[in-house]
């Protein structure tokens, strides 16, 4: 028996979860038609339609993905190597470029249109360059696939445990064209990966897709569905990729409600997931902290909003008057660097460290224009956590604690276990930071350091915080030679043998 959903009617009730119910809305019912499908995430109840259009547009590249990494295990390291090559190659070309500057300025332009940030949309001189030096470090790095990392002998045969290509990998992110360069790191090891890219962006990515990538894809030797977009500007289509059970995994990038949300369809469909949305980096002031290393610290944290820009900083409260002047200067030295004006949060509990001329009414930029605005607020401390997606305003929130110990409850407690960094003189309380801590990313002076390119030399596919819990087996970095499987390969010598 083959009963398929035809037809949704308000108010029909789905449950979920096991014990609970939620009901189709009118403007859903109203929405859906034959041939759809209905996606109800299992953690909120929360129903995601998608249409066949969708559907068939994802399934498209998955099969185009799936179908190359079939020849992928035949394709040489060398071959892989000159894509890289040719890519960046390409991406350098001016005459090669033009046609993917046209398309990010289309984009810019349809998105600032619709009132949306665009402040990691724009494929920046920098950000090409980032990728040209990302493209050049994968073809310069080791493959990684054929490495032995066991081998045990036993009398008559022997085994070896052999790393191998996870197969195919699915990546949804928002408006940053550099991560499409940044995903081809998982062809490295043999991997081939589909991606879907924000609606504001997709003109981008096609254009790199059609004039550098695909071109470089063909020419190295490779199978062209080794890298493949789906051609949807619909989130639904990034559900449909990844409930497909052909992904070996699911990466999402973007804005932490919706990743949650992409995490929740993959797990549930089995797949495992690597996610990077909530962000927002927490900095500590302990008692012996220097004032000219706080302000640093803060300062160089908040160039450009990033998932690694500090979001939140704690004083202690025995030495809180002498440091938030220091968290200020360096606050609104990042805002004077950025031609604009500071946004600053601060609890009850740090209201009175804030001077009055803080408190008045200035001009704020934000991603649908200037504000006028209170250039300080108060928060609950239940907001901590929250993260502050600024456009050129840097904004942080600043808090009082009784000392380090609180810093690190709250952050475990509130934060999405990203990155934390403590300013203080003492090593014995660096070391009781780390142990205690529950981050993947730990320092003790700026935040924008948690990067895998930066930090690691290696093009990052994204970074992972802890807020549903530590990684298994790898770091928070995700790149390239993160994305493996091990098999075991026998060689009997006796043709005798048996159990």
């Amino acid at each position: 028996m083959d009963d398929r959903l035809t037809r949704l009617e308000p108010g029909m009730a789905i449950p979920y979860g096991g014990n609970r119910v939620t009901r189709v809305s009118g403007e859903l019912a109203n929405a859906f038609a034959e041939g759809d499908s209905l996606i109800v995430v299992q953690d909120t109840g929360v129903l995601l339609h998608v249409p066949q259009e969708s559907a068939e547009e994802a399934d498209k590249a998955v099969t185009s993905a799936v179908d190359a990494f079939s020849r992928m295990g035949l394709v040489a390291d060398d071959a892989i190597t000159r894509f890289y090559k040719l890519f960046a190659e390409r991406l350098g070309d001016e005459v090669v470029f033009a046609d993917i500057a046209a398309a990010n300025v289309s984009d810019i332009e349809a998105a600032q249109a619709k009132g949306r940030s665009t402040t990691r949309l724009v494929l920046s001189e920098r950000m090409r360059s980032e990728m040209i030096a990302g493209l050049e470090m994968w073809a310069g790095a080791d493959a990684g696939r054929g490495h032995v990392e066991d081998r045990v002998e036993h009398s008559g045969w022997s085994l070896e445990m052999v790393r191998s290509g996870l197969g195919v990998v699915a990546f949804v992110f928002e408006g940053r064209p550099n991560v499409l360069a940044d995903a081809t790191g998982v062809l490295r090891g043999g991997n081939t990966v589909v991606f879907r890219i924000g609606s504001d962006a997709l003109g981008t990515a096609q254009a790199i897709m059609q004039v550098a990538l695909v071109p470089s894809l063909v020419d190295a030797g490779l199978p062209e569905g080794a890298v493949s977009l789906v051609n949807s500007a619909s989130r639904a289509a990034g559900w449909a990729m990844f409930s497909d059970r052909r992904v070996g995994l699911a990466v999402a990038r973007g804005s932490g409600g919706a990743v949650s949300q992409l995490g929740s369809v993959a797990r549930q469909t089995g797949i495992p997931v690597s996610l990077h949305g909530t962000g927002g980096a927490w900095i500590v002031a302990a008692s012996s902290a220097d004032p000219d290393e706080l302000e640093a610290a803060v300062y160089n944290s908040l160039d450009r909003k990033v998932c690694n820009t500090v979001n939140t900083v704690c004083l202690t409260s025995d030495v809180a008057e002498q440091l938030a002047p220091s968290v200020l200067k360096g606050l609104e030295r990042a805002a004077e660097r950025l031609g604009t004006t500071a946004k600053l949060h601060v609890t009850e509990r740090a209201r009175h460290l804030v001077p009055k001329p803080w408190w008045e009414e200035a001009s704020i930029s934000r991603a649908e224009g200037e504000s006028t605005e209170a250039k300080t607020d108060t928060v609950a401390e239940s907001a901590l956590g929250e993260e502050w997606e600024w456009e050129q305003s840097p904004e942080i929130t600043l808090t009082v604690v009784d000392d380090v110990d609180e810093a690190v409850t709250l952050f475990n407690e509130l934060s999405p276990r990203f990155a934390a960094s403590l300013i203080s003189a003492d090593t014995a309380e660096h070391d009781s930071f780390f142990a205690s801590v529950d981050a993947p990313f730990v320092g003790n002076g700026f935040t924008r350091w948690v990067d895998g390119q930066y930090a690691l030399n290696r093009p990052e596919l994204g970074l992972s915080n802890w807020q549903f819990g530590r990684l298994f087996g790898r770091s928070g970095i995700l790149s390239g030679d993160s994305v493996f499987t091990v098999r075991g390969r026998v060689t009997q010598d006796d043709p005798n043998l048996g159990r």
